[in-house]
């Protein structure tokens, strides 16, 4: 019976370095994919009027997670106001608020931004909830931006 041995196979440094390479090429292949340049979509929504929009819905969303209604009725034009009781916006600033989160925005009409929310409050049995909304933000004038339709 003849027996058949198998020599082990040592790699070279030829075939290390190129495992090396590729195995660096595969890790960074997302990386250089998400540094591409933005599509001019992308860049014709992300403007000024954008930018702007999209801070004074995180001011106000500051101001509903430290509870300040003051400030978070600074923010809110006055048909919002109108809109909302009393009784509604002081509860929705003392609602527990726990964190929140802002999604990609979307020009409703010049001037005039949509974001949608996820609104986390912690409950006092220790539960989270969590409630999916929208933030309506326009221009008042003089590049202000207020809340226009609360979550």
């Amino acid at each position: 019976m003849r027996r058949c041995e198998v020599e082990p196979r040592v790699a070279t440094t030829g075939h290390r370095l190129t495992s090396v390479i590729l195995s660096l090429s595969m890790l960074l292949t997302p990386l250089v994919a998400e540094t591409r340049p933005a599509r001019s979509a992308d860049r014709a929504r992300l403007d000024s009027g954008y930018v702007s929009a999209l801070a004074a819905a995180d001011h106000f969303l500051q101001a509903w997670q430290a509870g300040d209604t003051e400030n978070g009725l600074a923010l809110l034009t006055s048909r919002a106001k109108q809109d909302a009781t009393p009784e509604g916006i002081e509860r929705f600033f003392s609602s527990a608020p726990a964190a929140y989160e802002i999604g990609r925005g979307k020009l409703l009409k010049h001037g005039r931004y949509e974001f949608p929310l996820v609104l986390v409050s912690g409950r006092k049995t220790y539960r989270v909830h969590r409630r999916f909304c929208s933030l309506v933000i326009v221009n008042t004038a003089n590049n202000d931006w207020a809340v226009d339709k609360l979550p």
